[in-house]
């Protein structure tokens, strides 16, 4: 506030600057997926304002946003409105403004969508390493197979995100004496500045992933999965496509790449890993994420389960 109050004194002309200055560091800070995500929700926020005869621009009072958070409920799952939230927070800050969705009214509306319509997270349906082994094997030696094989190699592997999976570089594959490799991970969603971290291939994986780079004739800096066409531009797979193939390859349509994240949890608890390693490997830092992956699967293994078990027997 006292920000404001200082800005509010100031001239027009260094108001403007600073604001302009505000969304030049705002683009280099964040991701672009980030920045595409803020843009789209702004636009939104700002065309219901209009279609209800309210003001979008910055001081928008609070009980306009909790009439917003209204209107999302039932609609919106409440993870998706805290997003909105965060933007129109955002909005307030890239003009020097205090931000409207800390305000009880606002709270308490998202406290009251949260009661009345549940604030469950959907969860992407797991897809287990036999299911994709089985659609690999399927696959012939043709180009875009070959491509696709790699695809769902380092998908089931690594547990890698999609975005973090068309960020691989040729170079990002270490190999290893034993025929596996380490793959470099420079960037993800939890490690948005670059410590990097490394995900496992396989054995086969890596013997897929190196006949790919072969056949497309890949060096060093080139992205590891690109695009199959012959003669085509060397550029990255945009991350929707790697879920587009795994439907494909598969012949489901409720998975996603995530779901290979998700079927590597369930395969680790199924054989009886420790969480400490299966956190290692999807590089989580809190077990949370991994135990809500395999809820479903750990009810069967609780005590409660285990305690009739033993008096079936």
């Amino acid at each position: 506030y006292e920000t404001v109050v200082q800005l509010a004194k100031s001239p027009q002309s260094d108001r403007v600057a600073l604001i302009q200055e505000y969304q030049r560091r705002s683009t280099e800070a964040f991701a672009p997926e980030t920045l595409r995500n803020y843009r789209q929700i702004t636009q939104s926020f700002r065309r219901w304002c209009w279609e209800n005869n309210y003001s979008p621009e910055p001081p928008v009072e609070p009980k306009v946003v909790a009439a917003y958070v209204d209107s999302l409920g039932g609609k919106l799952r409440s993870t998706t409105i805290e997003t909105r939230l965060w933007a129109i927070s955002e909005m307030h800050r890239a003009a020097f403004q205090p931000t409207p969705c800390r305000h009880r009214l606002v709270e308490l509306a998202i406290k009251a969508v949260k009661r009345k319509y549940g604030a469950g997270v959907r969860q992407a349906p797991p897809l287990c390493k036999a299911e994709v082994i089985k659609a690999i094997k399927k696959l012939g030696d043709a180009r875009q197979e070959l491509r696709d094989k790699a695809v769902l190699w380092v998908a089931t592997d690594s547990w890698c995100r999609s975005s973090e999976i068309v960020a691989f570089r040729v170079r990002d594959l270490q190999r290893q004496d034993d025929g596996t490799s380490v793959l470099f991970v420079a960037r993800s969603k939890t490690d948005p500045f670059g410590k990097g971290a490394y995900a496992f291939l396989s054995e086969a994986g890596t013997l897929a992933a190196i006949k790919w780079i072969e056949t497309a004739g890949l060096k060093s800096d080139d992205p590891l999965l690109t695009k199959a066409q012959p003669n085509s531009r060397i550029a990255p797979m945009n991350p929707a496509t790697i879920s587009r193939i795994i439907k494909r390859r598969t012949g489901r349509t409720d998975v996603s790449a995530h779901s290979m994240r998700v079927g590597g949890v369930h395969d680790a608890f199924r054989i009886g890993c420790d969480l400490s390693s299966i956190m290692i490997a999807g590089r989580w830092r809190s077990p949370e994420m991994p135990a809500r992956y395999a809820r479903r699967l750990l009810i069967s293994q609780s005590a409660a389960a285990q305690v009739s078990k033993s008096f079936s027997e």
